[in-house]
């Protein structure tokens, strides 16, 4: 496993090009014993497309126990069919890469899946370049309610261009959300961002800012940003089931006396929107709020 030039670059610029190095042994091709055990009892995964313009989607894909079956060790099989109104449907269509993070928020556990997907009537299909668990700093323990899945009404889907007051209420409040980067070389990547609420900033109705807090430093997520700067966030509303897709541009930045703005921050993230899709009754479960990370600054 190797580095691409733009994951080379934020390590050297972040001053830990030997930690990452350390750790390229933590990536592998094919689904170990481990990641398989995992991925049996998983029912939340967020995947990263690409639609035909170049925009990246972050998508949600949920499901009973084992709805992310192993075929063997270098492919596997999602058993969920996304809403008709969510991108990823056409996306991979047009672009089979597909990055996808599975998450295990009671447990705090995520493994990252990377790879070429086969969209089918029933199932994608995902076979295998990428795979590597992350550590569990700034995941929210939440716990899925199972006695309110059955009672999913009819979903509706909003698109507009810009943050309605709700939309910027929901993610002044948020303390999780999930970030989609693309490499046109590396493929497609999935990442979870967490804090405590108000770590993400709505600067207007078109434009976000976030920090980014101490990780894995491999950076594979500003590795590509700084290559492509088209990326995907979503947010989920646990309780009610409801999801906000936004598509658009991030730029990475340095500042240090704008980095004085949020607690541990190492970098922060200005996002301009371009696209927002919101969908209510978007998916079955809901959650229950657990605790906060002991990680989250502040």
């Amino acid at each position: 496993m190797s580095f691409h030039s733009g994951e080379l670059r934020v390590q050297t610029q972040a001053g830990v090009r030997e930690e990452a190095q350390r750790l390229c042994h933590l990536i592998n091709d094919t689904i170990k014993s481990s990641a398989q055990e995992f991925l049996h009892t998983q029912q939340l995964a967020v995947a990263s497309t690409v639609d035909a313009k170049g925009k990246v989607w972050a998508s949600l894909l949920t499901g009973s126990p084992g709805f992310i079956q192993v075929l063997n060790t270098q492919n596997l099989q999602i058993n969920s069919t996304p809403l008709q109104t969510d991108p990823i449907n056409q996306n991979l269509l047009v672009n089979h890469d597909i990055g996808l993070l599975v998450i295990d928020l009671a447990n705090r556990r995520r493994l990252r899946v990377n790879g070429k997907s086969q969209l089918n009537k029933e199932n994608i299909k995902v076979q295998i370049q990428q795979v590597f668990f992350n550590c569990p700093k700034y995941i929210q323990t939440r716990h899925i309610e199972k006695y309110v899945t059955d009672l999913l009404g009819e979903s509706e889907a909003f698109k507009k261009n810009a943050l309605s007051a709700e939309n910027q209420l929901w993610i002044n409040q948020a303390d999780t959300f999930f970030i989609a980067s693309y490499h046109p070389k590396s493929g497609a990547d999935a990442s979870h961002r967490g804090g405590m609420p108000g770590f993400v900033q709505v600067l207007n109705s078109n434009q976000l800012l976030f920090p980014d807090y101490s990780g894995n430093n491999m950076f594979q997520t500003f590795g590509n940003l700084i290559v492509n700067s088209n990326a995907g966030l979503l947010f989920i509303d646990f309780e009610q089931g409801n999801t906000l897709q936004i598509t658009g541009k991030a730029k990475i930045i340095w500042d240090l006396e704008r980095l004085k703005e949020f607690t541990g921050a190492q970098r922060l993230v200005e996002f301009d929107i371009e696209q927002v899709l919101e969908t209510k009754n978007a998916c079955s479960l809901r959650w229950r709020f657990g605790e906060y990370s002991p990680a989250n600054p502040g």
